[in-house]
């Protein structure tokens, strides 16, 4: 079990690292062995992603694949709460898409913290915005 101010520290850092692009390398840092990336709603990349390799060799490409990656994307950060082991993040997410199409969603994940690594997140924002700019052509 990890206290407030530990899983505070570990989510910060790691969005920190998302926002600077290291949150890949350093996966293993942030996330067990064994931890879950569960996106909700009905997209085709919703569902459980199960450990480092699955969030960001099979989830993360998957919804980055939707975006023009040679254009900025952003996560503008409004909050971080923390208490014990868990942690919820909001922020607004910021891009392009594939097609051309400015992106703006806001974004909660909800965090659970073990031992200063992430062991559980649960993803929600508007899915239906998504499925209109990102996914309806496929």
């Amino acid at each position: 079990m990890s206290n407030t101010a530990e899983t505070r520290t570990v989510i910060e850092n790691y969005i920190r690292a998302l926002q600077t692009g290291e949150a890949v390398a350093r996966r293993r840092e942030f996330f067990t062995e064994d931890a879950t990336w569960t996106l909700a709603g009905d997209l085709p990349t919703s569902g459980t992603w199960v450990g480092p390799d699955g969030i960001f060799e099979g989830f993360l490409p998957a919804m980055l694949a939707r975006f023009d990656t040679t254009r900025p994307m952003s996560q503008e950060v409004r909050a971080v709460i923390a208490d014990g082991d868990r942690a919820v993040a909001e922020w607004t997410t910021r891009a392009t898409t594939a097609a051309g199409e400015q992106y703006v969603n806001d974004v909660v994940i909800a965090f659970r913290v073990e031992d200063g690594r992430i062991v559980e997140a649960r993803e929600y924002f508007d899915t239906d915005y998504a499925h209109r700019l990102l996914f309806a052509a496929n």
